[in-house]
């Protein structure tokens, strides 16, 4: 197993491990590490990936130095290995929503985290993100995004979710590959509020979509978003016919 590191947006790196049984075309599973005075790492992986993602994290920055430790929610990929990270970086917090932390993190997070309210925002440095609680969008009660408001890139977590090996970065269109993980894994919730909350997103008009699964996107994030909400109102009224 070897972790890629690109650099997608200015001192924010994707490291990016393929796990080829995945689906025809294998499945990549993202983090996200924003490099600032106080380093956050979105996502942290399965912890069976722990020993590759760490060493993947310290070709960046001293695992040691990790002051956040972020997810879109809870889930074994998304913060599997949330206690090895927190025991490797000892001064390192988990920040999550507070719902999230009252149904979940509270007791399985060896260190108590850091509950967040919609919009709150956390000062790493020269960055920082805004957390926005994004509730079953894509899935999960607890479902929330991150926004680094100084380069314009959301933490997407799954939304856009694709497969295959493709670049770090690209100018391409997203939407019909996650129609097609769409298609094979139904992994979205299909609720009224879903395209709503999306077109949210869309208002933020982001320059960089940070996808935990497949090739982050460059360009207009606003537009690629506003596609998406569409795409799954028709999928909420096909299944209503």
């Amino acid at each position: 197993m070897s972790t890629k590191i690109d650099e997608i947006a200015p001192r924010i790196y994707r490291l990016s491990t393929l796990v080829p049984e995945i689906g025809p075309t294998g499945f990549t599973f993202n983090q996200f590490l924003l490099d600032d005075d106080e380093p956050l790492l979105f996502h942290t992986g399965h912890r069976s990936m722990f020993p590759s993602v760490r060493d993947a994290i310290a070709q960046v920055v001293p695992v040691e130095r990790l002051r956040w430790i972020a997810f879109g929610h809870v889930e074994s990929d998304e913060c599997g290995a949330m206690n090895e990270l927190l025991a490797a970086a000892p001064h390192a917090r988990v920040a999550h929503g507070a719902l999230g932390c009252m149904v979940s993190l509270d007791e399985m997070a060896d260190r108590p985290p850091r509950p967040l309210t919609n919009g709150e925002t956390i000062d790493l440095g020269t960055k920082r993100v805004r957390h926005i609680d994004t509730p079953h969008v894509p899935h999960g009660w607890d479902a929330r995004v991150l926004y680094e408001e100084t380069t314009g890139t959301l933490l997407c977590g799954d939304l856009f979710t694709h497969l295959g090996d493709g670049p770090a970065l690209t100018e391409d269109d997203i939407l019909g590959p996650a129609g097609a993980a769409e298609d094979l894994f139904s992994f979205s919730c299909l609720s009224p509020s879903t395209p709503t909350t999306i077109d949210e997103l869309a208002a933020l008009a982001p320059r960089t979509l940070a996808l935990m699964h497949g090739s982050s996107f460059t360009g207009d994030g606003s537009a690629m978003l506003r596609g998406l909400a569409d795409s799954y109102r028709e999928r909420i009224t096909a299944a209503g016919a």
